[in-house]
């Protein structure tokens, strides 16, 4: 067996993620591939096209063996937390060989540079000065690369894919993992464009086909039957949670730093959408996605609390044959289950963790047209396949 570790959001699952399995199964012998998938919300301050079952069953007839959940604070966070949190449940599992990512570069020795790059600028004083002045964190840390780097290293920040992978071996070192990173050069189309490339798009493109009534059929590996879920029918229940919210209360979201709070109390009071908010929201200090990411957040309940140390369990969202086989080979340092219900007994900080994912499914369950029940997340079965 030769474990691999994939982390990915699978929003939905498409051609590019299909060749990205492939491709790590042949230029680096895997046998077996465990992926790390968000689960309801994702990165970008977004609902997921559809349920994370539903991408996990179209990950598993596609490649994947065993898909575990990234829990809601961790796909909700920034780059550097979502990294940590998703490998740190690879390094919880501990059969975990390799870890596979997608980069624009395509060169791990020059990805292991640049994270040491990474971490040299965010401890100088230059990067402390520009993020008083106002800067947002990746522009601060982008001028520092810049005063310090030559342009080869500088470019490599300049794309998302390399950016994330920076993060994943940060994440790496500072767990003291074992796990080998390796990478595989995008192809195709570009994150977020709206180009296409063959049968490649980029997720974006494809979420932006299927939800305005058009086939994307060309660029998934199967036709896309699963009900879509859309954050625009939460709209309304977002505006009406943050005018509920003091200040106080939305202080105690991820990456609000001081005063923001203020800022999101006196937009929420006077917005009257989502996009509304954000632009009233949005500052030099903060990207639009931290925004959205935070704003979602305060929604779904989610605290600075939240994201200390790592997940606290495994919950597994569906598996194969070679799945199964990967679970007997593990050597688990977190508690591991198919059942929310039953890791939430596993203690405090399980039954705390346990809760948030359920009250995210259940206002997740609102963004479908045909509005869903509550508790389902509670009472799930895995996805189970040959």
């Amino acid at each position: 067996m030769k474990i691999c570790g994939i982390i990915a959001e699978y929003n939905p699952f498409h051609n590019g993620h299909k060749l990205h399995i492939e491709q790590t199964k042949e230029k680096f012998g895997a046998t077996h591939i465990v992926a790390v998938m968000s689960g309801n919300f994702t990165q970008r301050g977004d609902a997921a096209i559809t349920d994370k079952y539903k991408r996990a069953e179209t990950a598993l007839r596609n490649g994947a063996d065993l898909v575990i959940e990234l829990p809601a604070a961790y796909a909700l966070a920034s780059a550097e937390q979502f990294a940590r949190g998703a490998v740190s449940l690879l390094e919880a599992l501990g059969c975990v060989d390799m870890l596979s990512f997608g980069s624009e570069c395509g060169d791990i020795d020059l990805l292991r540079e640049t994270s040491g790059a990474v971490l040299y600028a965010q401890q100088t004083d230059d990067f402390y000065a520009l993020m008083r002045r106002g800067d947002s964190f990746p522009a601060a840390l982008q001028k520092t690369i810049e005063k310090y780097y030559e342009k080869e290293i500088i470019d490599t920040l300049t794309t998302p894919n390399n950016t994330l992978a920076v993060e994943y071996l940060k994440a790496l070192g500072e767990l003291g993992s074992s796990i080998s990173p390796v990478t595989i050069a995008r192809c195709g189309a570009e994150h977020d464009s709206d180009e296409t490339c063959g049968n490649i798009a980029s997720a974006s493109k494809i979420r932006h086909l299927i939800l305005n009534g058009k086939t994307a059929d060309k660029f998934l590996p199967e036709p896309f039957y699963a009900e879509t879920a859309d954050i625009r029918r939460l709209e309304t229940a977002i505006l009406a949670k943050l005018r509920t919210m003091s200040k106080a209360e939305i202080e105690k979201a991820p990456n609000v730093l001081i005063g923001l709070e203020n800022r999101i109390y006196k937009a929420a009071r006077v917005s009257r959408s989502l996009a509304e908010l954000f632009l009233l929201t949005k500052t030099k200090r903060y990207t639009m996605a931290r925004i959205r990411r935070i704003i979602l957040s305060c929604f779904l309940g989610i605290r600075k609390t939240d994201l200390k140390g790592e997940p606290a369990y495994i919950h597994i969202l569906g598996m194969n044959a070679r799945g199964r086989e990967i679970l007997s080979a593990a050597n688990l340092t977190l508690p591991a289950d198919t059942s929310l219900k039953a890791l939430a007994a596993k203690g405090d900080r399980e039954r705390r963790q346990a809760h948030l994912e359920a009250q995210c499914g259940d206002l997740y369950a609102l963004a479908f047209e045909k509005k869903r029940i509550c508790g389902a997340d509670y009472t799930a079965k895995p996805v189970i396949l040959p």
